[in-house]
């Protein structure tokens, strides 16, 4: 059995590099940090259904990284420089000045939004790895009552994806051994009507249990912190003072990945 860390852990440690990646702005960096994340997911995250929101938010990625290099060539401001391609010029209104569809495509435009799209989906990324490390319950469980509601609808919006996912894979399974045609209508209908069922059985199972957001929790098996939780938390806010602590940041849980596999060999 995989050592959980505490719920808030991995999500002070994204929540730094996303600052970091953000203030830096470099493509290089926020690759490398993916990488680090990537690492990090397939060391410590749990069998579980939240496990698997990385691989979900680094396929969202991907459509971002292409569909603002389609928006950057086709659509936006020019940048001059090296020509590549030449594509038809549509004629703007005057006061739509400035932005050109079509037109000259040149190697600083394309770098530039491809650049802008690889940090954009590297901070997505970074929050799908917080999102596939931490269980949603536990994290609801340690959240202070003052931020209580904002934690539950993260939650909610970080398990709707892998929520999603999972149930476009079964009933395209179930289609499957029906013999049915796949269709965009025979999929989303079944979607709608087992998330509305998911929604009332939640509902219901949480009124029967009298769930409420109370300022006296109870401490029936309360979750532990200890010395790795302080480490990555420690190495986090360290990056927000100095941004290329961001390296500290990053190594921190390999240290513990390393820790962990002498462990396990010994």
């Amino acid at each position: 059995m995989k050592r959980m860390q505490h719920p808030l852990t991995w999500w002070i440690w994204s929540i730094a590099l996303a600052f970091e990646i953000t203030r830096l702005n470099n493509a290089w960096i926020s690759i490398v940090v993916v990488g680090v994340a990537f690492l990090v997911v397939r060391t410590f995250r749990e069998d579980a259904p939240w496990g698997k929101s990385f691989e979900s938010a680094f396929k969202l990625g991907l459509w971002i990284i292409a569909i603002r290099c389609i928006f950057g060539v086709l659509i936006g401001t020019p940048i001059p420089g090296t020509t590549l391609i030449k594509l038809p010029i549509l004629p703007l209104p005057q006061w739509m000045a400035g932005i050109r569809i079509g037109g000259a495509v040149t190697q600083e435009r394309l770098f530039s939004t491809f650049h802008e799209g690889v940090i954009l989906a590297a901070i997505l990324i970074i929050f799908g790895a917080a999102s596939s490390l931490t269980s949603p319950h536990r994290l609801l469980r340690v959240l202070p009552f003052a931020i209580y509601q904002f934690g539950l609808a993260l939650v909610i919006a970080t398990s709707l994806v892998p929520q999603m996912v999972r149930s476009i894979s079964r009933i395209k399974d179930a289609q499957y051994l029906r013999g049915q045609k796949l269709s965009l209508k025979r999929t989303l209908i079944p979607l709608l009507e087992e998330s509305l069922a998911r929604c009332l059985d939640l509902a219901a199972a949480m009124d029967s249990r009298g769930y409420g957001s109370l300022k006296t929790r109870s401490r029936y098996r309360p979750i532990s912190w200890n010395v790795s939780d302080t480490f990555i938390v420690l190495t986090a806010l360290l990056s927000f003072l100095n941004p290329y602590a961001l390296l500290i940041n990053c190594a921190a849980p390999l240290i513990l990945i390393r820790r962990k596999t002498m462990v396990s060999t010994s």
